[in-house]
């Protein structure tokens, strides 16, 4: 269909934005289907309370710490709209053929009728997103008159001098705002009457346009009273505020980071576990500044450091598949303290917090992987004289290879078995995290000089 009439012949319906999203997340839920894929641990809070709002028509404002995933649910509201939708050739806000809104538009209409061009616009092109800042403009947001279409010769009073921003260019679209308290309040002033009048003030022109549009919004809480606020009149306007947080699952923490982080390497269930321990105790440390979180993407950085540690040792050595082992684990403190906000009493102890709290993470995981394995005879080696060296330049078969003979006895491989372990690098991750608890247990030793580890 390339005109209105073929358009009118078909027998399309023209549906409002939100009656469209409406329809179309009712028919998910009918059907089965997951109307928000790749979002993890929300499903019994955050994703019920967006439903109904979105049910309800509301525009919504999502607040919460860094890295819950509040950019990544309301760019899912994507999938809520139809996947092509009819507007007017050449319109400038995408008007729907059967119901223009700007005097160009309807111009057009008028004149050419049923001969009218129209043009299809996936619903990709129909989400807008604006991150705040304090220097975004009201005509970033709304419009300014343009001096180029006044030298033309057109009148101020002319409404087709305006330049329109980003919300009117929504017209039946999302527009999402990051970080909303970050707007200056006169921009956020400005707001008002375009999401509840519907008005478009500028400079002093009042330009009436029914603009159907769902505003959605993301903050930080601390942001009222560190970086700004959402101006009262304006939190008023959002029909829903709803509050996001971290995972509140381990299998959830594990899932995000398994679906976000770009590995490089082989990384093993055991120490993508660790990480979601370590981070989540890093939300429990007295010692963080919880107003700030710990977002998702220090684990998922973490993930990709030693991902990438792994990659390094094995193209220095020449080892023909790259596995992050535990040791590469000390890696990921290194370079992630910085991603860290800790409360002001903790200055140079950030390097003995983060330590400590990876252990209790590791800790964690070889009871929740080892209980009940006996490890007595590997004990006993050590106790008689034997030492197991590894690092970060130690190959997985050297490391293997250097393991005091136990006799007939099975419990390497029973260490392995216990994580799953297919080949050498997995089967030394798994035993050097059998050391690792034996150490946390002190019931072997061990010293390190940044190069090498060796317990003994």
């Amino acid at each position: 269909m390339a005109t209105l009439g073929e358009l009118r012949a078909s027998g399309h319906e023209l549906k409002p934005l939100r009656d469209e999203i409406r329809a179309n997340l009712l028919a998910r839920l009918r059907a089965g289907e997951d109307p928000w894929p790749g979002l993890h641990g929300f499903s019994d809070t955050v994703i019920p309370q967006l439903e109904r709002a979105l049910i309800a028509g509301h525009d919504v404002v999502l607040l919460g710490e860094r890295g819950q995933g509040k950019t990544r649910l309301l760019r899912s509201l994507v999938g809520l709209l139809d996947e092509w939708s009819p507007v007017i050739a050449g319109s400038e806000l995408g008007e729907h053929p059967f119901d223009p809104i700007t005097h160009g538009a309807k111009r057009a209409v008028a004149t050419q009728g049923d001969d009218l061009p129209i043009s299809w616009r996936h619903r990709d092109e129909r989400y807008a997103e604006k991150l705040a800042t304090p220097d975004t403009s009201v005509a970033d947001l709304i419009g300014d008159v343009d001096p180029m279409k006044v030298a033309e010769g057109r009148s101020l009073g002319d409404p087709e001098t305006i330049h329109f921003g980003l919300i009117p260019r929504a017209h039946r679209g999302i527009v999402s705002i990051n970080e909303l308290p970050d707007l200056a309040e006169r921009i956020q002033v400005a707001m008002l009457n375009v999401m509840e009048e519907r008005d478009i003030q500028i400079r002093g022109y009042v330009l009436r346009l029914p603009l159907d549009v769902l505003v959605v919004a993301s903050a930080n809480p601390e942001d009222y009273t560190n970086r700004g606020r959402i101006i009262t009149p304006l939190k008023d306007r959002f029909g829903a505020e709803i509050r996001t947080h971290y995972p509140t699952e381990i299998d959830d923490e594990i899932a995000v980071i398994r679906q976000e982080a770009h590995l490089v390497a082989e990384v093993p269930d055991v120490l993508v576990e660790i990480l979601a321990r370590f981070t989540r105790n890093l939300r429990g440390s007295s010692a963080v500044d919880q107003r700030s979180g710990v977002s998702a993407r220090f684990a998922i950085a973490g993930a990709e450091t030693i991902a990438a540690a792994a990659l390094h040792r094995a193209t220095v050595n020449g080892e023909d598949v790259a596995v992050a082992r535990v040791v590469d684990l000390e890696t990921a403190v290194e370079v992630l303290g910085g991603k860290i906000e800790f409360e002001t009493g903790e200055e140079g102890r950030e390097g003995e917090v983060l330590t400590h709290l990876l252990r209790t993470a590791t800790a964690e995981a070889v009871r929740e992987h080892f209980r009940g394995l006996d490890l007595a005879l590997l004990v006993e080696a050590i106790e008689d004289g034997a030492t197991i060296s590894t690092g970060a330049q130690t190959t997985a078969r050297d490391f293997l290879s250097g393991l005091p003979v136990l006799g007939e006895s099975e419990v390497y491989d029973d260490i392995g078995e216990r994580i799953g372990a297919q080949n050498d690098g997995e089967r030394a991750c798994a035993i050097e995290l059998a050391l690792e608890g034996l150490y946390l247990a002190r019931r072997v030793g061990k010293e390190s000089d940044g190069r090498e580890t060796v317990y003994g």
